[in-house]
């Protein structure tokens, strides 16, 4: 990955998770959706922890879009997209983990409110002392990063020692080896992969939720929609956090959902 803008570094990683903004055929205001008696959402069918095609483990993208489905009362229809391109010509309604800046995507789509902190987060072995934030790294502890990534420009700034990756699954295993400190990963991406593999004797530290450019909120995407549509999701978004839906939804990958 080359020196991307902030922008472009978050589009990479919705596309990993199948939730990119789309532009082309218009999707529904929600007076269309009732009088065509479902809801769509875009998603990848191979991105663990967001979404997959598989029944037993459909992500949590999939069940949070089932339970927006529900409480609007229509069935949901998922659309699987990958590439990219895909995504310019399926006509869903719901896109969700879309960074919570409605600049980004003025006369394309509206936003819910926003639902989960996201970004990076630091993985680290079970017995590294508790961290709170990036800049508590001593010199020479190594932390993996992606390479020509933000968080590589970010943590080197920031005198930080790192070791640059051109995949995240050699990054967390030379973590599990030793051979790093810390490793810089997406904080879901790692939350899930410390509860499907307990054995890696690994941990989650949040310490860039307030470091701009690595941390940010998300919200579901409502593509050509309208405000009526918006009111209606957030209201059962706020229903959902109330009652615990979606924190059990997140807690079923291992993932701490964090309100913003």
């Amino acid at each position: 990955m080359s020196h991307y803008s902030i922008r472009q570094t978050l589009a990479v990683l919705l596309l990993a998770a199948g939730c990119l903004a789309a532009g082309g055929a218009g999707a529904r205001t929600l007076a269309e959706i009732r009088s065509l008696g479902a809801i769509s959402m875009c998603a990848n069918a191979d991105a663990l922890p967001y979404a997959s095609n598989k029944a037993e483990t459909p992500g949590f993208q999939i069940e949070l879009g089932r339970a927006i489905a529900e409480g609007l009362g229509v069935p949901l229809n998922v659309e699987w997209i990958l590439p990219r391109r895909r995504a310019n010509i399926v006509n869903c309604d719901l896109l969700f983990d879309s960074i919570n800046d409605p600049a980004v995507y003025e006369g394309r789509m509206l936003l819910s409110r926003p639902y989960q902190k996201s970004g990076l987060a630091l993985a680290l072995r079970r017995d590294a002392p508790e961290i709170t934030d990036f800049r508590q790294l001593q010199k020479g502890q190594k932390i993996g990063v992606m390479i020509r990534s933000v968080a590589s420009m970010v943590l080197g700034k920031a005198g930080v020692t790192t070791s640059p990756y051109a995949f995240q699954a050699d990054m967390l295993e030379d973590l599990i080896k030793g051979d790093l400190y810390g490793a810089a990963v997406s904080s879901a991406t790692i939350d899930y992969y410390v509860h499907s593999h307990p054995d890696a004797e690994l941990r989650v530290a949040y310490v860039f939720d307030d470091t701009k450019d690595l941390g940010w909120e998300v919200a579901i995407g409502l593509r050509k929609s309208d405000a009526e549509l918006q009111a209606a999701v957030n209201q059962v978004l706020d229903k959902l956090i109330a009652d615990g839906t979606l924190t059990a939804i997140y807690a079923r990958y291992g993932v701490q959902h964090r309100v913003p």
